[in-house]
């Protein structure tokens, strides 16, 4: 059987979870790895054959998207000509972590998909949502990836179809301490903001950008250039986390008991659902870095208390029985099949608000 894994590249949770995924399905199947988009800072420890231009959300220096260099970087008649010319017809299965291009490609030409992916879990209906509704936010997690199939990663298990998180073989076997430091991963806040911010906080940080080239100190904040060994031990040793309200690391946070606070991304629905979530897991949230959540940083440093799961190692087990589940369907059946390209691109209406 020949099966794409296709992962989005929009930071850096995709690419993480396939470190696991993909060398499982390699086990038992001939697979070939597609990744569009290139905002990922980590290298994959596997070899990807595809290298698409996808669709990409770009954030700015301040905590939220940057919807005009957004706009400005999105090359949607590459991404439509990316979804006709893609040679998909030579797999039996695309296997897509919210990655857009094999999705639509797979509906155009018939190949049956199914979505793997942590936005699969966020938009079921058991799973927890923002109490600010955002129409488009919901309509692009339901549309962005139309596959028929969907399974996905939660911090809980919030339904059927979903899995709590795939946590790397690295970070499961480490030796995890607490040395009192914070570990800070804000990708959508620029170094100046992070430290007029930080500083003032009596606690030593350990920062983590891609703003930041060389490792350089200022006081009591340390910034260091986006370096996956440096930032694991950094990870490992610390006593608490402040990161962005995505998935795989406020996930093995948790996994490792670290304390965890978490700013979702202004006008990014998808991150204010995860940071209910890990609320309810009991993580502390903040809305963003100013002077009204002084009060509860000073909380969480001095009484926030680690978050206690067990997340069993089930990678395996979901990769064979997605792969025994399809085995038995009968693929031309069940695979959605449409008339001709004009459909296709009708339906693709969806991502006029990308633009």
């Amino acid at each position: 059987m020949k099966v794409l894994y296709a992962i989005q590249g929009t930071g850096n949770g995709h690419l993480s979870r396939a470190q696991e995924i993909v060398p499982m399905f390699n086990k038992y199947v001939d697979t070939t790895v597609l990744v569009s988009g290139n905002q990922s800072q980590i290298q994959s420890n596997f070899d990807v054959n595809y290298q698409k231009t996808g669709l990409t959300f770009l954030s700015g220096k301040t905590g939220k998207i940057d919807l005009l260099r957004t706009v400005f970087k999105s090359h949607p008649i590459d991404f439509f000509n990316e979804i006709r010319t893609f040679p998909i017809k030579q797999f039996d299965l695309v296997i897509t972590d919210f990655e857009p291009v094999s999705a639509w490609s797979a509906l155009m030409h018939g190949v049956p998909c199914i979505e793997m992916s942590h936005q699969a879990a966020v938009i079921h209906p058991n799973a927890p949502k923002s109490e600010s509704r955002n129409r488009i936010g919901e309509y692009i997690l339901n549309h962005y990836c139309p596959a028929k199939e969907k399974i996905g990663f939660h911090f809980d298990q919030y339904g059927e179809n979903i899995h709590t998180p795939v946590i790397r073989k690295n970070i499961r076997s480490i030796d995890a301490k607490n040395l009192g430091h914070y570990t800070v991963y804000l990708p959508a806040f620029h170094d100046e903001v992070l430290l007029h911010f930080l500083n003032q906080f009596p606690v030593k940080w350990e920062v983590f950008s891609k703003f930041t080239k060389v490792k350089t100190t200022h006081g009591n904040v340390d910034f260091h250039p986006i370096d996956n060994e440096t930032f694991t031990q950094s990870f490992a040793n610390c006593e608490g986390v402040l990161c962005g309200a995505g998935f795989e690391l406020p996930a093995e946070a948790m996994f490792l008991q670290k304390k965890l606070l978490v700013i979702p991304m202004k006008g990014q629905y998808e991150q204010h659902c995860n940071a209910v979530a890990a609320k309810n897991m009991g993580a502390t949230m903040i809305e963003g870095l100013n002077l009204l959540h002084h009060r509860t940083i000073n909380l969480w440093l001095s009484q926030g208390t680690s978050i206690q799961v067990n997340y069993l190692d089930q990678t395996e087990q979901i990769v064979q029985q997605t792969l025994e589940d399809f085995e038995r369907k009968n693929r031309l059946s069940n695979a959605p099949r449409l008339s001709d390209e004009k459909t296709v691109f009708e339906k693709l209406a969806v991502l006029k608000y990308l633009f």
